[in-house]
């Protein structure tokens, strides 16, 4: 009899739990990508060997600047680098011997076990936009960034399938004390979703309190023994190393944390007009970097980074979605693969003031050579907006959609015996069409990629809904991704820790606002 309720109870359960699943929002991420076609290698090898070769001569003869950073100096000194005030010049082959204890890639852990991303070899993780202090919707316009937009954007980046990351600063809150708002900006990303994230690089203690709630969220071990941040890590180009990026950098490298190191340059203002002088710089740079990394800790991850965009000679502003863009990408992408390093570049950019057919074109150049260039780590994958200084709300979502084409095209072309649809074609005849085949039933929910937010609708119909454009459909579908957003469960111990440490950290300094 206990056995038969017992049964009874099971099948009820099993009952409630199906319709439970039926009616639940569904939080679906999609796996990284793994590419499975090749890289476009724009470069000919005697064209990388000239490159690499000229790298070497600005790190020797020219050097790179380590400013208000005695220990690196000491460093550098004890490595056999040649040490001038703040000038390091670095010994032909040193930098790209010490570049090799970098691994080739590295799995970054998220609090979800199901949301670890490999970064490296093949694949591609796609991060959101990160640093603006404006941001956008279609409602309220153009205005400062606030903890709540914050909030909205990491809610947004965990609802959005496409999207692998949780990213950094997915937007600046400007209503929050700049020596306290990287705490609440990581209490976001570690409780309000739960991929991977970007730790605060913009003073060496908020660095350090980045390790520290990471160890209250995943364990002091676990953290020392894996990497569970990858941050980014900016070098002042023309070829200079601030204390404060060092400093940060230092921090996550002892603590076995990753970093993306990444010149940030405009071409014809912090690097020559010319594709092959700015690769140039860039590879130099970023070795520089990267084998400063290694003298902190032989072994700690990094990423290869190169965020590079032209100038308009006319008016002096960035441009983005530009054809030279686009050859730098691929160019350092072939160079970081020959380093055998992951690779960070390229997003969703665009200089556009709207999410306009402007933003469009350059999003969409940027993200297709960021897949074809062989990017591992892509931030700014959705959101950007006027030259990354605002985080547009509809151009989120508009990206992550189109995202999904990435991992379609990734897929690259079967040729299984599925594939080739011999059966069908034997089926079907001349003058037949494969609307009800057996091989187009069997197939057809997973022979598309389908958009969540493009109208492919009939004119009429389209008028009769309000003929709304791309901007409508995409604030509509913002307010139904924040409406019915679902936090992820987490401990509630951790949780409270979390919390204590933020208002310990707050209480203990007063609020600055430079």
């Amino acid at each position: 009899m206990a056995e038969a309720i017992s049964r009874r109870r099971a099948r009820g359960g099993g009952g409630a739990a199906r319709r439970a699943e039926r009616t639940a929002v569904r939080i679906e991420t999609a796996k990284y990508i793994e590419r499975n076609i090749p890289n476009f290698e724009i470069l000919t090898e005697e064209a990388l060997e000239i490159i690499e070769a000229n790298a070497e001569t600005v790190l020797a003869e020219i050097g790179v600047n380590f400013v208000n950073n005695p220990a690196a100096l000491d460093r550098w000194r004890e490595a056999g680098a040649e040490i001038e005030g703040e000038r390091v010049r670095i010994p032909r082959g040193l930098a790209r011997k010490l570049c090799v204890t970098a691994p080739a890639s590295y799995t970054q852990h998220a609090r979800n076990p199901d949301r670890n991303v490999v970064i490296g070899g093949k694949t591609l993780v796609c991060a959101p936009v990160y640093g603006p202090p404006f941001v956008r919707d279609a409602g309220g316009g153009r205005r400062y960034a606030t903890m709540e937009d914050f909030r909205n954007f990491v809610k947004l980046g965990y609802m959005s399938k496409w999207l692998h990351h949780s990213g950094g600063t997915v937007c600046e809150p400007t209503d929050v004390p700049v020596n306290k708002r990287h705490l609440d900006m990581l209490m976001a990303h570690m409780t309000l979703s739960d991929k991977p994230f970007m730790g605060s690089v913009t003073e060496p203690s908020r660095a350090q309190d980045s390790v520290e709630m990471c160890e209250i969220l995943f364990g002091k071990e676990f953290v020392q023994e894996n990497t569970v941040m990858t941050s980014l890590i900016n070098i002042n180009s023309p070829m200079t190393f601030d204390d404060v990026m060092m400093g940060a950098l230092e921090v996550y490298a002892q603590n076995n944390q990753a970093c993306v190191i990444s010149p940030f340059i405009v071409g014809g203002a912090m690097a020559p007009v010319s594709v092959a002088g700015t690769l140039t710089q860039v590879l130099a740079e970023v070795m520089a970097g990267i084998a400063y990394s290694q003298l902190i800790r032989p072994g700690a991850p990094v990423v290869f980074g190169a965020f590079v965009t032209s100038i308009d000679m006319n008016s002096g502003a960035p441009t983005f979605g530009t054809p030279e863009a686009s050859q730098i990408l691929y160019g350092a992408g072939q160079l970081a693969r020959r380093l055998g390093l992951p690779f960070r570049s390229g997003g969703g950019l665009c200089a556009s003031k709207l999410p306009d057919a402007q933003a469009a074109y350059e999003t969409a150049h940027t993200l297709n050579a960021a897949l074809l260039g062989g990017v591992n780590f892509m931030l700014h994958a959705c959101g950007w907006l006027e030259g990354g200084l605002v985080s547009s709300y509809e151009k989120f979502v508009m990206d992550a959609d189109q995202l999904g084409m990435l991992h379609k095209l990734a897929e690259g072309v079967a040729v299984d015996v599925n594939a080739q649809a011999m059966d069908a074609i034997a089926e079907v005849g001349p003058g037949g069409h494969y609307l009800g085949c057996a091989h187009t039933q069997a197939n057809f929910k997973q022979a598309f990629w389908r958009t969540d937010l493009l109208d492919y609708k009939p004119f009429e119909t389209w008028e009769e809904e309000g003929a709304r454009d791309t901007q409508a459909l995409a604030s509509v579908r913002v307010a139904k991704l924040l409406s019915t957003y679902q936090q992820p469960a987490l401990d509630p111990a951790i949780q409270e820790a979390l919390e204590a440490y933020v208002e310990d950290k707050k209480a203990s300094m007063p609020d600055a606002f430079m």
